[in-house]
């Protein structure tokens, strides 16, 4: 009798090739969409993820596939472990990541969950992302297309997820799927790709932070490195460390956000130098079930990052990332992640770095030009 696997299909293209290469490598297969996210219907928005019609689309692909589909509505879910933090993590001055928390508290937990009910022995999903067997153990590693490998957003997962685990699509390419899609006429092989988060897809995160705050929104100065007041803002959560458009005031000559503190609504700006760290206290850390503190690997400090070599250890009560050489823009918010070439080690959220030396930050800034 095959063995039942859970597919988290989103209607989109990835998860319509990954059911399926699970169907034709013989699975009893189930198809699973979470309905996470509404829009409106006034054509607004073009680039839809996670809406009603996204269901649709996947029951479309389910029926091509002739395999069950359920649509779950986890939408209070959602909004309670995703949109409510993310709100609140950019009212504190901070970036936050929100593909890991979904990932983390909302898509991996609700799949095995129902995997369990629906007596299923594995769960997959479309990530670029791979699971490597070594001996009893499973490894996360990255997905073959570097491009689209989405291996930092499950740093955290553990041996029993692991385990249970399939990725169809981890050692292809994209290009790959988007061939595979068409030619077995999959509902939805055109479709694009949206480029911003699911629940913010016109980009503009100010604005919907701005229509969130419940009267919490704080203008404040806007200084320069010497703490003379150049322009005032509207909320520190317009801003993020490194950025140099949209700043409303004009230095003349090339300036950075080097500075956020909600405490005091206070944004600084200064020169590039400025932006780099030698180190970073972590919190939410996890690590892979045989790595242990202190720990060699290369760190990667957001998404689209390169990972640098560096050392995690426990500083007193503290887990801190110390890099080998100054990273430039490590901000608050988003996730170190750990690797070990290909495989990953696990990972932290940064809640605070330390800025590098001048001559050390001088030196790394004259390497990146």
């Amino acid at each position: 009798m095959p063995e039942r696997v859970l597919i988290a299909m989103s209607g989109g293209v990835d998860s319509s090739v990954a059911a399926a290469r699970l169907c034709a490598q013989g699975f009893d297969v189930v198809g699973v969409t979470l309905h996470l996210w509404d829009y409106p219907d006034d054509g607004s928005v073009k680039s839809r993820c996670c809406a009603p019609e996204d269901v649709h689309d996947a029951r479309r692909v389910a029926d091509l596939l002739r395999i069950p589909h359920y649509a779950f509505d986890r939408r209070e879910l959602f909004q309670r472990e995703v949109v409510a933090p993310f709100v609140e993590s950019y009212l504190e001055g901070e970036t936050p990541s929100p593909c890991v928390r979904c990932n983390r508290g909302v898509k991996m937990k609700e799949l095995f969950q129902l995997a369990d009910r629906l007596s299923a022995a594995y769960v997959a999903t479309g990530h670029y992302a791979r699971v490597v067997r070594n001996g009893s153990s499973s490894e996360l590693h990255r997905g073959r297309d570097h491009g689209k490998d989405q291996s930092y957003f499950l740093h955290m997962l553990g041996q029993d997820a692991l385990r249970r685990l399939i990725f169809p699509l981890g050692e292809s390419e994209k290009p790959e799927i988007r061939a595979e899609a068409l030619r077995l006429n999959l509902p939805g092989a055109q479709k694009g790709e949206s480029q911003e988060l699911c629940f913010v897809p016109t980009g503009r995160y100010d604005a919907f932070v701005a229509e969130r705050a419940d009267g919490r929104l704080r203008p404040g100065p806007i200084l320069d490195e010497q703490g003379q007041k150049v322009g005032e803002h509207e909320g520190v959560f317009r801003f993020t460390l490194g950025q140099r458009k949209n700043l409303g005031v004009a230095l003349g000559q090339r300036a950075y956000v080097v500075g956020v503190d909600a405490r005091t609504a206070t944004v600084t700006l200064g020169a590039a130098d400025s932006l780099y760290a030698s180190s970073a206290e972590l919190v939410e850390v996890a690590l892979a079930h045989d790595m242990t503190l202190p720990l060699r690997c290369e760190a990667q400090v957001r998404y689209r990052g390169t990972p640098a070599g560096a050392e995690v250890r426990r500083v007193g009560d503290a887990v801190r990332v110390f890099f080998d050489e100054p990273q430039r823009a490590v901000v608050p918010g988003q996730f170190a992640v750990f690797f070990c070439g290909e495989r990953v080690l696990g990972g932290g959220m940064i809640r605070s770095a330390s800025r590098a030396s001048r001559s050390d930050a001088l030196r790394a800034v004259e390497m990146q030009t």
